[in-house]
């Protein structure tokens, strides 16, 4: 039985299918297409891990296709409810999501899978300050986007015409929250991986020793 704090919370994991030639293509030079979407899938598996052992929050898988082979064993591996991503850019597909999350959650926390310097503790974090009452939480990355965003009320004014893909993404971002009169929360600023320079921080650090390619 789900304890009162994940029936109150949902975490959610926006994942593309690793599919060679769709995923991390700016390290397919690097590793190959192949290579590149094996490590695509490895982040993705660490993510997942990552959101289980956080604790406290309903798991959620939103797939890209959500009924790939991966994506069902995924599911069933770390025990993820399995949903479909639909269309549109990335803001309108995080908006859909934490839609969804919000009919049956008070509050939720979504993530990708570029930044495996998510730890459980961030995402326990990010749930507390959503418990507390604050509107918003955020964790930025070190490229000018985020990696982490949760909230207890789905804004499209959040996400609409968000310059999605550049360093001005959080400035973006922020300057919609001051419109939106919301309280909010920054975490830790965190790192993703799509160049080869991340790339080799990624091997340097061994943060995917332990997950299987």
């Amino acid at each position: 039985m789900r304890s009162r704090a994940e029936r109150r919370a949902a975490l959610v994991v926006l994942a593309k299918a690793p599919e060679p030639g769709a995923v991390k293509t700016r390290l397919a030079p690097l590793l190959g297409s192949g290579g590149a979407a094996d490590l695509h899938a490895r982040l993705v598996e660490r993510m997942l891990r990552t959101a289980r052992a956080a604790h406290g929050a309903r798991l959620e898988l939103h797939g890209a296709p959500h009924r790939h082979p991966f994506f069902l064993a995924c599911a069933r591996r770390f025990g993820a409810r399995l949903r479909a991503q639909g269309g549109g850019d990335l803001g309108r597909r995080m908006l859909r999501a934490l839609e969804g999350a919000l009919r049956a959650a008070d509050y939720a926390v979504l993530v990708g899978t570029d930044c495996p310097a998510l730890r459980p503790g961030d995402l326990r974090a990010a749930l507390r300050a959503l418990r507390e009452g604050n509107d918003a939480v955020f964790a930025p990355a070190e490229d000018g986007g985020y990696a982490l965003v949760g909230v207890r009320r789905a804004a499209k004014a959040l996400f609409a015409g968000v310059p999605w893909g550049t360093a001005r993404v959080f400035g973006a971002t922020r300057r919609r929250l001051a419109r939106l009169g919301w309280r909010w929360v920054r975490l830790r600023t965190v790192w993703d991986v799509d160049r080869p320079e991340d790339y080799a921080r990624l091997e340097r650090e061994g943060v995917l020793k332990g997950v299987r390619g």
